[in-house]
């Protein structure tokens, strides 16, 4: 199993004007052929940095993809800094000079003399052609000797040395370059020269619980398995299981760790890795022929907008309406002034009103009610700031749920609207 660093290059990173996404593609794909990456280093456009970087890298990993740094600008210092480091000599490559002045000609813009630079390629390296911009990407072989720092212990006459073989590949900054570059050159060269490794993965979403509950629950059933990687991903309301399994059983392990995991978290489980909860609502809803409404006073309509995000929701969403005022509670859904007058807005009992009179206005099989104070302000003693009220109203019943979440105001709506799709979720079961 192979390791890799990633190396992204650009002061513009460091100072927080852009934000590095470089690794957040190159992972993945990595991943899927069985490479790990223990490392992601950001370095700025400085020459000595960049080499030290580069130089530690080549130490530790069999694979190092550096981005950024291949443009015709004074910052842009990757390829020299690498050439030099691998004591190779730059030069100009007239086939891929020959592309770069065509994509200008095909522009019918005259092409600054500065382009040329990137035409520059060190010795030994492979091109990899640049489809969507003019700086190529390169993949260099390298050879780094290594010494046993413990044969300097008194008694051993010489270090022992050794060569390891790496390989280098630096790839242009710009995402609409490097994606496809990466897609088309680099991962068909990394099977090639064999770093795929058979390799599987399950990503499990599960909803309404912490993450230290579920890895109590899920690290027993793959303690002592080699081969075996599990990791969590926590959010506001949900937590992500990722099992990552290498070797020639990768696949078998993988499906069968799912099954137990499955299993032993039940319903908490909503999906898989691409799945959000409102693509699972929105799916049931639509294989049940079933509709819903919903009514929503402090998440100012975010529900709706979550379930109109997701493609088919005009099958099964009929109506949503935000009710802010306590005049709208009433007038547009019908909740009585009288249960505001004894209870105030935000209550189990609004809640309930809310739920069963937009699912009777709008003549749907379900109705979501939700009010609450999102803050920072507007708390008192009895009621604070992050009290909730979420109301499903269903053909057999309406649930009502209470909870309390001290959260950020976008945050809250966002977690008030992942328990009431949970909700909605679980009613759809026994309705």
């Amino acid at each position: 199993m192979a390791d890799c660093e990633i190396i992204a290059t650009g002061t513009e990173l460091l100072l927080g004007y852009v934000v590095n996404t470089h690794p957040n593609y190159i992972a993945p794909r990595l991943g899927s052929l069985g490479i790990r990456v223990p490392r992601v280093v950001t370095v700025g456009d400085d020459s000595q940095t960049m080499t030290d970087a580069v130089r530690q890298a080549l130490r530790r990993a069999d694979l190092v993809i550096v981005t950024g740094g291949l443009g015709p600008t004074s910052d842009d210092v990757t390829r020299d800094v690498v050439a030099e480091l691998l004591g190779r000599k730059l030069h100009s490559n007239l086939e891929v000079l020959e592309r770069i002045k065509a994509r200008f000609r095909a522009r019918k813009v005259r092409m600054p003399k500065v382009i040329a630079v990137q035409a520059q390629v060190p010795e030994g390296a492979k091109v990899l052609p640049n489809d969507h911009g003019t700086a190529p990407g390169l993949a260099l072989d390298a050879e780094v000797e290594t010494r046993d720092e413990r044969s300097n212990l008194p008694g051993m006459r010489e270090p022992k040395s050794g060569v390891l073989q790496r390989l280098i590949i630096l790839l242009p900054g710009p995402p609409r370059e490097l994606k496809p570059m990466f897609d088309n050159y680099v991962m068909p060269l990394l099977r090639e020269r064999g770093y795929a490794t058979p390799t599987a993965c399950r990503v499990l979403r599960t909803v309404g619980v912490g993450e230290s509950w579920v890895a109590e629950m899920v690290e027993p059933l793959v303690k002592g398995r080699s081969g075996v990687e599990l990791g969590y991903c926590a959010r506001p309301n949900e937590v992500d299981v990722r099992v990552i399994t290498r070797g020639p059983k990768a696949a078998a392990q993988a499906d069968e760790l799912e099954r137990r995991i499955r299993k032993k978290l039940g319903d908490i489980i909503f999906g898989g890795e691409n799945d959000r909860l409102e693509d699972i609502v929105v799916q049931d809803l639509i294989r049940r022929k079933q509709k819903l409404a919903t009514a929503e006073s402090c998440t100012g309509g975010l529900l709706a907008s979550r379930i109109t995000n997701v493609n088919g929701s005009s099958e099964v969403f009929m109506e949503g309406i935000v009710c802010y005022s306590n005049e709208t509670k009433v007038r547009d859904v019908g909740v009585k002034r009288r249960t505001l007058e004894a209870h105030g807005a935000v209550s189990r009992q609004v809640a309930h009103e809310l739920a069963v009179g937009i699912r009777q206005h709008a003549g749907t099989n379900f109705g979501v009610g939700i009010t609450g104070i999102a803050g920072p302000t507007g708390g008192t003693p009895k009621k604070p700031v992050g009290l909730v009220f979420i109301a499903v109203a269903g053909p057999r019943r309406t649930e009502v749920r209470r909870a309390i979440y001290h959260y950020d105001r976008e945050a809250f709506k966002f977690v008030v609207t992942q328990t009431a799709l949970d909700m909605l979720r679980r009613a759809m079961k026994v309705s």
